[in-house]
């Protein structure tokens, strides 16, 4: 059965049980296929190691949207859905990879119209003097429409602290549009769990537009690990087993150091780590083959300060 494009904004009549409609037949799994929500939720499965939680909610979503999207089909009452979200979690837990995801499926269901990602800070909406904040955020809101507004670290948008901080007008710009025009634009707000409930608390708006939070737990040791050795492998190297056993080790003391972010932070680690296996090899002055270039050794991540310390 072909279902054809969906307006979300367009009012739909009630359908009572005595309509055709209400005996028409709908195979969702087909429908799941042809909109290619599988594809989506299958490079997910694939970009992020680990966040069970996360992916089984972002499965929960796509199952809602899809049989939105089937009753409308069928001309069944629906108010349009709200879609705003928060994303709460530590740094480098795959917020944005998320968010990015997400734009895609809501595009492919038809509720946002062109699927793209906007992705902001602060410092992208708010003025540093009167009159520069609305003409900021309306830029960005601008670009945004007809995708998804990925706004991180959005507690920073409201600074109680500073009585001519020009946040809070960036903050009653974005309340008007995520209300006025949630059929065509979606509102992402991420950061820590913790200062967005304050957030959240200080700004009750925001809260009542926010239909999906989704929390991202850390990664677990052995996930960090297969993560530093995918990027790896996706750049052409590979860690001996004196390497793999010093990751080991470096995940565990790095944990425990400030500023950890998960994965960005092996990220970061594996860069250090083929910067020293170049100087090592560069200093061997002697001919090297394909698998000393794509070796990295114990000694590339054991020369990292978090030992040291």
């Amino acid at each position: 059965m072909t279902i054809g494009t969906i307006e979300t904004g367009q009012a739909v009549p009630v359908v009572g049980a005595e309509t055709p409609a209400a005996s028409a037949r709908i195979d969702l799994k087909a429908l799941y296929h042809d909109t290619q929500i599988d594809a989506v939720l299958a490079e997910l499965d694939a970009a992020l190691i680990g966040l069970k939680p996360v992916k089984r909610r972002i499965r929960e979503i796509a199952a809602y949207l899809l049989v939105d999207k089937a009753r409308r089909s069928l001309g069944l009452a629906a108010t349009p859905p709200t879609l705003h979200m928060a994303f709460t979690g530590n740094p480098g837990t795959g917020k944005t990879t998320v968010a990015l995801r997400m734009a895609s499926i809501l595009h492919r269901l038809g509720y946002v119209r062109k699927g793209h990602l906007v992705s902001v800070t602060r410092d992208d909406l708010v003025g540093q003097y009167i009159g520069h904040t609305a003409p900021k955020t309306k830029e960005v809101l601008k670009r945004a429409m007809g995708g998804v507004l990925f706004i991180d670290e959005a507690y920073y948008l409201y600074r109680p602290e500073n009585e001519k901080d020009y946040g809070q007008e960036a903050i009653e710009i974005l309340l008007q549009v995520m209300e006025n025009q949630r059929e065509d634009l979606v509102v992402i707000l991420a950061g820590y769990g913790d200062r967005m409930e304050t957030f959240f608390s200080a700004n009750p708006g925001f809260r009542s537009r926010i239909a999906h939070h989704i929390d991202f737990p850390d990664y677990e040791d052995a996930e960090l690990v297969a993560i530093t050795e995918t990027l790896a492998a996706a750049e052409g190297y590979r860690f001996d087993d004196g390497a793999r056993a010093a990751l080991v080790d470096y995940v565990t003391a790095r944990r425990r150091r400030p500023s950890f972010a998960n994965a960005r932070s092996m990220r970061n680690a594996f860069d250090r780590a083929r910067l020293r296996q170049a100087m090592r090899l560069f200093e061997a002055d002697a001919p090297v083959d394909g698998e000393a270039l794509r070796t990295i050794t114990a000694a590339e991540i054991r020369a990292s300060r978090v030992f040291s310390d």
